[in-house]
């Protein structure tokens, strides 16, 4: 029996200001075709289950246009592989806040998908000798992850964070997702465990997958596009797996739109004129054929104030023109105290983000507010300011 295990399509994801000619956001424009074009390759593949690790949409809410788009390619879908098993669990960007709130995903039930949102669900299905464990985004605790005993195939498919295994710097979403403890998508009775959440392809266990997304839809595009190359990832896809060989492969597939992310520049000792060459120097060796149209960005580090305000900002307004994207990065460099401490040496003067993580975990709180996650989501706006600031031209930020 083969499956495929794909996830996080945050359909309707919106990014910049850029529209297409019909007045939709371009970014959201990307992301739906990079999930028609997924649509396409498991049709072409035609395996005989679908599994679906959730974050279908980006918001819980989603417009009537992601909603649509949504609906015709399932139905492409279930058009082509009228036999196929296809299973969906509800991932934290599609789960409701409230309890008297129906999941946008019970929408797709008319197609003979099976949803997993509000409960965990155990489906049989005796015909292939297979269980399939589907678990949507809970609170942590709540469930049994636990295989069943009495068949040939078990196949867990749910939606989180499997604890310790992870990257820093993951969860950066308005709403974290489920905990899941490592030992559980360790079992030795899981014959594949799909995995939702995580937006690069990895191994967390002996038959545990994140597939990974199929577009950058994430807080941290450039973390993502970092780790995809450094671990020599093809880019973004899904996983085609046999349950009776274990043979398994990663189907790459083009994003819509290309992530480029220039190799960093020094600007220590460099005035605003040797800047700007290098920066020019730096986009005429974009790789692909330019930077028009893509997503760029390009860091320079150690760049005072004064010369990032003395830039071409004229040039670089034309990048972002070009581009769909441009985002010049430059970063200040680090200062050191001129007054000594007790230690009787200088040190390094707290950035913003120092100052802001430490204002953060010596705030006083009442007890219902976390005080890890308030400090994770204090970093990840001050990430989203500077960002904006380097798109405005300001151009500068505290620290990496």
């Amino acid at each position: 029996m083969r499956l495929v295990h794909l996830s996080d399509f945050h359909l309707g994801f919106r990014q910049f200001q850029r529209v297409t000619p019909t007045g939709k956001n371009q970014r959201e424009a990307d992301v739906a075709q990079s999930f028609t074009r997924a649509i396409d390759k498991v049709i072409a593949l035609a395996p005989d289950l679908v599994l679906v690790g959730g974050d279908v949409f980006h918001t819980v809410r989603p417009t009537n246009p992601a909603i649509l788009h949504a609906f015709r390619q399932f139905s492409r879908l279930r058009a082509a592989l009228p036999k196929a098993i296809v299973v969906i669990v509800a991932g934290n960007h599609d789960m409701p806040r409230s309890s008297e709130t129906t999941c946008i995903l019970r929408l797709f039930e008319p197609l003979h998908f099976h949803i997993a949102d509000s409960a965990p669900r155990r489906l049989a299905f005796p015909e292939h000798e297979l269980s399939i464990l589907a678990v949507p985004d809970l609170p942590p605790g709540s469930v049994d992850l636990s295989p069943d005993e009495n068949v040939k195939h078990n196949v867990l498919l749910l939606h989180g964070e499997v604890e310790g295994v992870l990257p820093e710097g993951v969860r950066e979403d308005e709403r974290a997702s489920m905990p899941i403890p490592a030992s559980a998508v360790a079992h030795p009775r899981w014959d594949y465990v799909a995995l939702g959440h995580y937006h690069v392809y990895r191994k967390v266990g002996p038959n545990a997958f994140y597939c990974g997304s199929l577009d950058y839809t994430s807080t941290n595009a450039w973390g993502e596009y970092n780790e995809e190359k450094s671990a020599k990832l093809p880019g973004k896809g899904f996983i085609e797996r046999d349950l009776a060989t274990g043979r398994q492969s990663f189907h790459a597939l083009p994003v819509t739109r290309k992530i480029i992310d220039l190799p960093p520049l020094a600007g220590r000792g460099q005035s605003a004129v040797d800047l700007d060459a290098a920066i020019a120097a730096a986009v005429e060796k974009c790789p692909d054929g330019g930077i028009d149209g893509k997503v760029v960005r390009l860091v320079v580090r150690d760049v005072p104030r004064h010369v990032a305000r003395e830039l071409d900002h004229q040039r670089l307004r034309e990048y972002q023109r070009r581009s769909l994207h441009f985002v010049l990065d430059t970063r200040r460099p680090s200062a050191v105290r001129t007054t000594v401490g007790e230690s009787g040496a200088p040190g390094r003067r707290p950035s913003l983000a120092d100052t802001l993580r430490e204002a953060l975990r010596s705030r006083v709180l009442t007890s219902d507010i976390d005080r890890d996650r308030l400090v994770e989501l204090g970093a990840h706006y001050l990430r989203d300011a500077e960002q904006d600031m380097s798109t405005r031209g300001l151009g500068e930020s505290e620290d990496g």
